[in-house]
């Protein structure tokens, strides 16, 4: 049965991000760079639990050599728990979406990686059929081209939230998996490595869909989606899709109005039109929502040497354009209060910037972005 990344990994991969909301590198086993919430500390239900696991794993197939070395140094994270049931529930515009997913920085990120690895990509795109583009825009949402491929260890985070039970059962088929896959020789428990809800590697597939798609492309008997080189992330992302529907030579959309031809969608109010074919669908299979296909669209398409999309946004609920929150955002940093980039995104940092500035002028502490605002600045 096919399982959707997006019943996996909730709110921030919805919108194709989740692998990039943390800086750290991809680390080890050692826990050193970690933080404190997310190193095992001692719960004895926990260890109950993975006790009783232990006793029917062999139902699963799972031998006791692999149980042994998978739970050598496992243990129960609290900082997984703190994230599964914290995770915040918001909307972002498609505006705001691309802004972050399609930034300058990531573009030209894309582009290089793209001619880095462009042999490779030309042949996984003759081999399966999927553009190269598309592969590389998939790989620079997940993982930042693979700096930010998460350091959490995957089965102690797993069996961490099947123990916690709000969706156990869920959990406990992806800690089957995951020691599947070390079962299979692929990794070693100490590099099987990923985010706090256990998406691995480069494009960060979830165990299920490892062993379903994942592919050894350079074939020395791993399928090593953690490896430095993403030969084997990449080419398991382009089965992933080739086997999703994609077909060959079709695009996956583009903008209204651009000549293409397909479904027309509106995935925001007053702003651009979209018209998207059967691969704009592929691409769902992956991430099922309709913001994280148009960005991996376009930034393929960018990568490609497209430029930004032609079509205006309307102005948001404060009545600001993008240009408006860039504006209070450069005024904001040139008063000295930081917020943490100027991409017309007005997420925490930039709340946070608005109070202390509201605060220094005696001001009621809103953290709010206006018009008024922009203009004292």
């Amino acid at each position: 049965m096919h399982i959707s990344r997006r019943h996996f990994a909730f709110s921030l991969t919805a919108f194709g991000l989740a692998a990039c909301t943390s800086t750290a590198p991809i680390a080890s086993r050692n826990t050193g760079g970690l933080a404190a919430d997310l190193r095992p500390v001692a719960n004895p239900g926990y260890d109950a639990w993975v006790a009783r696991f232990r006793a029917r794993a062999g139902g699963y197939g799972i031998s006791d050599a692999t149980l042994a070395s998978g739970f050598r140094n496992a243990g129960f994270l609290p900082g997984v728990i703190e994230r599964d049931r914290n995770q915040t529930e918001f909307t972002r515009t498609l505006e705001d979406y691309l802004s972050i997913a399609v930034s300058d920085e990531r573009v030209a990120k894309g582009r290089a990686a793209y001619a880095r690895h462009g042999t490779t990509l030309s042949a996984l795109e003759a081999r399966y059929g999927v553009d190269a583009h598309i592969i590389t825009a998939i790989w620079g949402l997940e993982s930042f081209y693979g700096e930010r491929r998460g350091d959490v260890p995957v089965i102690s985070a797993l069996s961490t939230l099947a123990y916690d039970g709000r969706r156990g059962a869920f959990f406990e088929s992806q800690l089957v998996a995951a020691l599947k896959i070390l079962q299979n020789g692929d990794i070693t428990a100490e590099r099987m490595t990923g985010s706090w809800a256990g998406a691995m590697g480069h494009t960060q597939f979830i165990p299920t869909s490892y062993l379903a798609y994942a592919v050894d492309y350079t074939g020395d008997g791993r399928r090593d989606i953690w490896s430095e080189d993403p030969s084997d992330a990449l080419a398991s992302t382009a089965a992933y899709l080739s086997r999703s529907g994609w077909q060959r030579g079709v695009r996956w959309g583009a903008e209204a109005g651009a000549g293409a031809t397909g479904n027309v969608i509106q995935p925001q109010p007053g702003g651009p039109r979209f018209a998207v074919t059967g691969n704009f669908r592929a691409i769902k299979r992956y991430n099922n929502s309709d913001a994280y296909a148009i960005g991996v669209g376009h930034l393929a398409d960018r990568i490609g040497g497209a430029g930004p999309l032609r079509g205006t946004f309307p102005p948001d609920v404060y009545g600001m354009s993008k240009a408006d929150r860039i504006a209070l955002q450069r005024g904001l940093t040139a008063w000295g209060f930081d917020t943490g980039g100027t991409d017309g995104v007005i997420g925490p940092k930039t709340r946070e910037a608005i109070s202390a500035y509201q605060a220094s002028r005696g001001l009621a502490v809103t953290g709010e972005p206006s018009l008024t605002l922009l203009r004292a600045l």
